[in-house]
């Protein structure tokens, strides 16, 4: 029984996925560091000592790196683009209906237009600056004095939204600031800040073209957002859609690369009604 492994190294994370056969057997997420060599090789070591008797990383049968770190990566036999894995990834979780992505990363969203195979037609990205990203939900918890994981069913508690307009995420930082000694409360500004990302991902999508279905994978989807967070504005922005939501960093993120190479059974999901 074979023993395989991917490892996606991005701008914020690690993660590390091992297989025995075509059984998840572990896996691991750690903060990426200035070194993706390093970061990979962390992860890997950090899921392999989850299994009793494991090999080291030479003791792999084929290892696949993904991520922005991937083309520094010596460990690995073989690099794929996080593009063509997220593609992938969404046609084997949810098959060929599922013909349009959104991947919503620490700095960067992508939207992605897949044919029902899974192979890539078409993409864009975000502009250069990293609003309507993870970090910018990283800043506006910070601002607010919040866990990342209470942002979406803080949001969710919102009412009355505020309005945030700009597009550098440090000026983004100083309206959430502004609304807030304004008085207006901490969950009518988050509120705000998801309608914000909600719409510029809108905004992305609609540059690639919309089918029903759309899968939304990346980091931000850990934040809660199942419970609130950019599903709520979705839901007005798009209410025909249906978002089926990978909600791991470790699934979105990782299997999909190793499923590139070997099979394994599709885990549960959780499909969204927006």
């Amino acid at each position: 029984m074979g023993l395989f492994a991917g490892c996606d190294v991005g701008s914020t994370t690690g993660k590390a996925v091992v297989l025995v056969g075509d059984r998840v057997a572990a896996s691991a997420i750690l903060p990426s560091t200035i070194d993706p060599e390093r970061t990979a090789r962390e992860a890997l070591e950090a899921a392999l000592g989850k299994l009793d008797g494991a090999p080291g990383i030479d003791g792999l049968d084929r290892l696949v790196g993904t991520g922005y770190g991937r083309v520094n990566l010596d460990v690995v036999d073989d690099t794929i683009t996080e593009i063509t894995c997220h593609g992938k990834g969404a046609n084997y979780f949810y098959g060929p209906s599922v013909r349009t992505v959104l991947d919503m990363g620490g700095q960067d969203t992508k939207a992605i237009r897949i044919e029902p195979g899974g192979d890539v037609l078409d993409f864009c990205m975000n502009d250069k600056c990293a609003a309507g990203t993870g970090r910018f939900l990283q800043s506006a918890a910070a601002a607010l004095g919040l866990e990342l994981d209470e942002l979406g069913p803080r949001a969710q508690e919102g009412r009355r939204p505020v309005s945030i307009s700009t597009t550098c995420t440090v000026f983004a930082e100083s309206e959430v600031l502004s609304w807030l000694a304004r008085g207006r409360k901490i969950e009518d500004i988050l509120l705000g800040v998801h309608g914000s990302i909600g719409k510029r991902s809108f905004g992305l999508l609609k540059r690639v073209g919309i089918d029903e279905e759309v899968t939304f994978t990346g980091g931000v989807t850990s934040l809660g957002l199942a419970e609130g967070g950019v599903a709520i504005p979705w839901a007005r922005i798009c209410q025909s859609l249906i978002c089926r939501l990978i909600h791991t960093q470790i699934r979105s993120s990782i299997v999909k690369v190793v499923e590139v190479t070997i099979a394994q059974p599709p885990p549960s999901s959780q499909d969204i009604a927006l």
